[in-house]
């Protein structure tokens, strides 16, 4: 979900001790399954090969579960509110500054600030008991709905990094890696997701 990580990140989301996610990832190195960069942004990575399994793994875990259609609804529950969450992003990190034209938000004006931060509470509110389906059906889902609370608690608290800084668990960091579970869970290519008409 996260791309490229690192073996605490791994460890963390799998719930197991980091000289165990180091175990397992220099096993599925030997496999080509996953790989390691280095430079930048180290961390591992799946392969083409690792993906192709991931998602096998994944139809097989919904099929054992029977979870596919609690998923799918959840799925569709959520992308009813993923472009209010993407538009208040937006509103986040622009702001129509004194000549009407939309400049970078500097985070001067506390009125527009604190209506984005309203806007993301009741997106939670209403993404909570999708998060709670979701983790009803199917175990692994269940760090989501706390993650974005987590996050939530941070905005609330006057910590604007936690709206949508990359590279932290922000709200919009979070929010995108359940997107893209959900997508590769029910096997959705990005580009072919249905239009949900937010309720």
């Amino acid at each position: 979900m996260k791309g490229v990580c690192d073996t605490d990140v791994v460890s963390a989301a799998a719930g197991i001790s980091c000289d165990d996610a180091n175990a397992l990832l220099g096993t599925h190195l030997g496999s080509g399954l996953v790989l390691r960069r280095e430079g930048r942004l180290p961390g591992w990575a799946l392969t083409p090969q690792g993906r192709e399994l991931d998602a096998e793994l994944a139809s097989a875990e919904l099929q054992t579960a029977n979870a596919h259609a609690a998923v799918d609804s959840a799925y569709r529950g959520f992308l009813a509110l993923n472009t209010e969450l993407l538009e208040l992003c937006t509103d986040w990190q622009l702001r129509v500054g004194p000549d009407g034209e939309q400049v970078l938000n500097d985070h001067s004006d506390p009125a527009h600030d604190a209506a984005v931060v309203r806007r993301l509470c009741e997106v939670d509110d209403s993404v909570q008991p999708v998060c709670a389906e979701l983790a009803a059906a199917l175990n692994r889902f269940g760090r989501y709905g706390p993650s974005l609370r987590s996050a939530r608690a941070h905005v609330e608290a006057g910590d604007v990094d936690w709206v949508a800084k990359p590279m932290i668990d922000s709200y919009h960091s979070v929010w995108f890696e359940l997107h893209e579970d959900l997508l590769a869970t029910l096997g959705i290519e990005r580009g072919s997701e249905p239009a949900v008409t937010p309720s």
